[in-house]
């Protein structure tokens, strides 16, 4: 049922009236380069937050605060998987999980597009848990011990292609997105492709014969969260020309969720839908770049998809203008606070405003959409004016641009995963807006003269909250950072 505009009054004067809770993000927009109010005279202004400088790695991989640490868990063409081939490449979405006896299992994405000649490391084709021979990507399961040692590495799914994010799910599993629209024919491919697959990383039989979950549609899938107490998964689509949507997918009366149960489904079961914004004018919003200001609220609605297997027109070209909104690169998601943070992570000419990030926060209840983080445009992202020297010297850490992956921190507020350009951090944010550096890549895959710094993936903590899991992108490496974690302190 669309929402009113007196039940959208009611509503976003609630969102934006609303107190942070510990874990969310409040007010972020004071991170660096952020479009945000001047603080009121005499309010602190966050010098002191987080864990200090980061320090750089001789080893030049990774800098990171005095006192921590981290330790390398699976590096392409140089770690192994139980069955002997290496490690795959292009580390992408993980997630964790409770293992035997202390351990943790996480289920790395690979991001391989294409055919698995073009990838010197592909996921390699486990009997029974291939999908389409002719694919490069797909997951690895890893397991590490308690005291942080690697214990290995197996084939949670291969054959999939482009696996980006996704998401893990209440039962203990993990969804993987494929981010392509590949059919059968292109590119080599034997099957159609755009699909989200399930692992589960206790019992890897369960996803023998995969079989993708069609009822959540075929389109460049990025990432989904499962909303627990309604049984909804929302979606995001990274794709452009025109720019992508964000779904609803609403599952089919008594329809119960659990282990196995998504591959039961119908290839059309429950309603697939993409979302419709509104302001408080009741003016609708055709692009989630409009907002340039924190705190802006949109009311939702939702449109159905009308084909959403995309058998002739990609799922997003499908709507006309006007009857739904777009955003550019819709990446990251992430469950908490009783709603979805959604990652916008740039904006440029494809999109009527320009930006270098946005986080919004999806309140079911409430069914409005309030943008808790604004990066501004970085003026100068090249990585040469960022570096005052070479490896092993001090770096000057620039402005904070394109967004991607997120966690909620067990200390407070999300640690973000920046995909820009330039140096690339994984930085924190607490509650009440303060932000503090939490790593840098420090890897240089280009040239002196011409520095290139992979993204980070993946950010995610053990279940323990102990241990920070990231990966570097290129050329594949997932890292366990460990050290005086605490929540930081509110200032007065």
């Amino acid at each position: 049922m669309p929402l009113t505009r007196r039940d959208f009054a009611t509503r976003s004067a609630l969102a934006g009236a609303g107190v942070a809770l510990a874990g969310s993000v409040g007010v972020l927009a004071t991170a660096p380069g952020a479009l945000a109010e001047e603080l009121p005279d005499g309010a602190p202004d966050g010098s002191a937050t987080g864990y200090g400088p980061l320090v750089p790695d001789p080893d030049g991989i990774l800098a990171l605060p005095a006192g921590f640490s981290y330790r390398i868990i699976t590096r392409t063409g140089v770690t192994k998987l139980d069955s002997g081939e290496s490690t795959p490449s292009n580390h992408d979405g993980t997630g964790t999980f409770e293992g035997h006896r202390g351990t943790t299992l996480l289920v790395n994405n690979h991001e391989l597009k294409g055919p698995r000649t073009d990838w010197p490391h592909p996921v390699p084709l486990a009997e029974g848990l291939v999908y389409d021979p002719a694919a490069a990507g797909g997951c690895t399961v890893v397991e590490v011990a308690k005291d942080g040692s690697p214990v290995g590495e197996r084939v949670g799914i291969a054959g999939t292609a482009t696996n980006c994010a996704g998401g893990t799910t209440p039962w203990g599993t993990w969804l993987t997105c494929e981010e392509t629209e590949d059919k059968a024919g292109d590119h080599g491919m034997t099957k159609d492709h755009g699909y989200v697959f399930e692992v589960d990383p206790h019992d890897l039989a369960a996803g023998r014969n995969p079989k993708p979950i069609k009822a959540l549609g075929r389109y460049a899938h990025e990432a989904v969260v499962v909303d627990p107490r309604r049984g909804h998964l929302f979606l995001t689509e990274d794709a452009a020309g025109p720019n992508g949507l964000f779904y609803r997918w609403t599952p089919p009366h008594g329809f119960r969720h659990g282990h196995g149960r998504l591959r039961t489904l119908a290839d059309d079961a429950g309603v697939l839908e993409a979302f419709k914004c509104f302001d408080s004018g009741g003016r609708f919003v055709d692009d989630l770049s409009r907002a340039t200001k924190t705190g802006t609220v949109y009311g939702v609605d939702w449109v159905e998809v009308p084909d959403r297997d995309a058998r002739t027109v990609s799922v997003r070209k499908q709507f006309k203008d006007g009857e739904v909104t777009r955003a550019r690169k819709l990446e990251g998601l992430w469950w908490a606070d009783g709603g979805a943070y959604v990652v916008s992570s740039y904006a440029r000419a494809e999109s009527p405003v320009p930006h270098d990030g946005q986080v919004w926060f999806y309140d079911p209840r409430r069914r409005t959409l309030t943008l808790k983080v604004l990066l501004g445009v970085n003026q100068d992202p090249s990585p040469s004016s960022q570096l005052r020297s070479s490896r092993g010297g001090p770096i000057e850490d620039g402005a904070l641009d394109g967004p991607d992956n997120i966690t909620v921190s067990p200390y407070g507020g999300l640690i973000i995963a920046e995909d820009g350009e330039g140096v690339q951090h994984l930085f924190g944010a607490t509650d009440d807006g303060r932000t503090y550096p939490v790593a840098r890549n420090e890897l240089n895959i280009g040239t002196a003269d011409k520095p290139e710094f992979s993204e980070f993936t993946g950010p995610v903590f053990s279940p323990d909250g102990r241990t920070l899991f990231a990966n570097i992108q290129e050329p594949g490496i997932m890292l366990a950072i460990t050290g005086p974690w605490k929540r930081q302190r509110r200032q007065r």
